[in-house]
């Protein structure tokens, strides 16, 4: 029979037939090698999100307000991410950071809302 050897270090591997690695340490780092590239953008991304979101929080404190385009602009609020939005009736389209939202409104304003959602 032949020796299996760990995808990651190469030593012997023992125990099950179809286990492919010698430990849980080359594991983990194997698959970290395989998913590095797609992890960069996504934790990139995230991190994009996530700066968004507090900064509507943080100008946000009390579930509604109001704010201009500059102020998100100096506090570095990028304008290109969000994680969904909904359009009302009227056709105003807010943009979602997680529960924190904002709505275009008359000039550089904008409204600022927090979801209510009640989750059971």
């Amino acid at each position: 029979m032949e020796e299996k050897k760990c995808l990651e270090c190469g030593k012997p591997v023992f125990g099950r037939r179809d286990k492919k690695f010698c430990d849980d340490q080359c594991r983990n780092t194997y698959n970290n090698k395989q998913n590095a590239d797609s992890n960069n953008y996504v934790r990139n991304v995230h991190n994009i999100l996530r700066k968004n979101r507090r900064i509507l929080e943080e100008l946000n404190p009390k579930g509604k307000s109001k704010t201009s385009r500059s102020k998100l602009n100096e506090k570095g609020f990028d304008f290109n991410y969000h994680t969904s939005t909904y359009t009302t009736k009227a056709g105003a389209t807010y943009f979602f950071c997680y529960e924190y939202g904002y709505l275009p409104i008359e000039g550089d304003y904008f409204a600022l809302v927090k979801k209510q959602e009640y989750v059971n």
